[in-house]
């Protein structure tokens, strides 16, 4: 049977110094052939100008006007070669969900040329105190890949302190960021933030890497809390324990494997897997349920990493 990889994602240590002209150059990639020859102009334009120099109102001007030239939402659903490519250059960055507005931008910053000096995190702070919050979502997805990352930890920490999703997203999902930089209380709260605002919890990067006791305390608590006012028990909740307070989580498991909904029962299943509960699982296997069997014999097989809970049911596809 298999076990969850608990290995630390880069916490508490440094990882390799990006490249911040391998990655400049992969967002100009990224965007030739899907921009309009007029945005196309404008990104060449602007991106000249910052490469001369801008101060800090001109720079928050180029990066608003950029909303002239992309749809916000618009999706830039990059190809398999380029997520490929992108986890590359930056180990834990998933752009999948990036929009073509967002990537305009994160053209433009990266055509500045201070991005490693003092300067550049007064030019962050100056475009933070005025952003709308498609600008705030680009910075969001941006400072992860500067660097000397710590340089930004406040801020992204205090990206978790919104109660706007899309942006509380930008922060907390398919970002390398937090897995890396976030001290233990810091990480905690943003998954049990996660689970409140209904974020996907499994697209949290390197969560599987740092569960511990305290983190499965906390989901546990609100298993508790939620049943107990009759409300439903989020799926992705289940993340949340792995192998630990198993005294107090196995009958909260079982409960939710019996009476929880579709998408809870499958994900009960999982979290036993990630319990290391095989003759659970085995009989659960035996059983032959149509729903429930073959996530137990997934389980069994070692399939419920966090990734395994994007296949729930009623989950999204990839791209959508």
């Amino acid at each position: 049977m298999g076990t969850l990889d608990e290995s630390d994602p880069g916490k508490a240590s440094t990882c390799a110094e990006v490249d911040v002209e391998q990655i400049g150059k992969f967002f100009c990639a990224l965007l030739d052939g899907r921009l309009s020859p007029s945005a196309a102009e404008y990104v060449d334009q602007a991106a000249a100008e910052i490469i001369a120099g801008v101060d800090l109102k001109r720079m928050g001007m180029l990066f608003a006007l950029a909303s002239r030239h992309a749809r916000d939402r618009v999706l830039l659903d990059p190809s398999e070669e380029e997520l490929t490519l992108a986890a590359k250059l930056v180990p834990g960055w998933n752009p999948e969900r990036w929009g073509l507005l967002e990537t305009l931008r994160a053209r433009l910053w990266f055509a500045r040329q201070d991005l490693d000096q003092a300067s550049c995190v007064e030019a962050v702070e100056a475009l933070f105190a005025h952003a709308d919050e498609g600008e705030c979502r680009a910075l969001y997805r941006i400072l992860p890949l500067l660097p000397d990352g710590l340089r930004f930890q406040w801020r992204m920490q205090e990206g978790c302190r919104t109660n706007i999703v899309t942006v509380f997203e930008a922060v907390a999902c398919d970002n390398p960021y937090p897995a890396r930089h976030f001290e233990d209380v810091g990480w905690r709260q943003m998954a049990i933030k996660a689970l409140f605002l209904g974020s996907p919890l499994w697209r949290v990067h390197g969560l599987d890497g740092r569960l511990d006791e305290e983190l499965a305390r906390m989901a546990l608590d609100l298993v508790e809390e939620r049943s107990s006012a009759g409300r439903p028990i989020p799926a992705d909740l289940w993340l949340c324990v792995g192998p630990f307070e198993q005294s107090r989580a196995l009958p909260l498991i079982a409960r939710e494997v019996d009476h929880g909904t579709e998408e809870g029962r499958c994900a009960g299943i999982l979290a036993l897997g990630r319990a290391l509960q095989e003759g659970r699982l085995e009989a659960l296997i035996r059983a032959q349920d149509p729903l429930l069997s073959p996530w137990a014999q997934a389980a069994q097989d070692g399939d419920c990493s966090q990734a395994a809970f994007s296949r729930l049911p009623g989950r999204e596809a990839p791209n959508q």
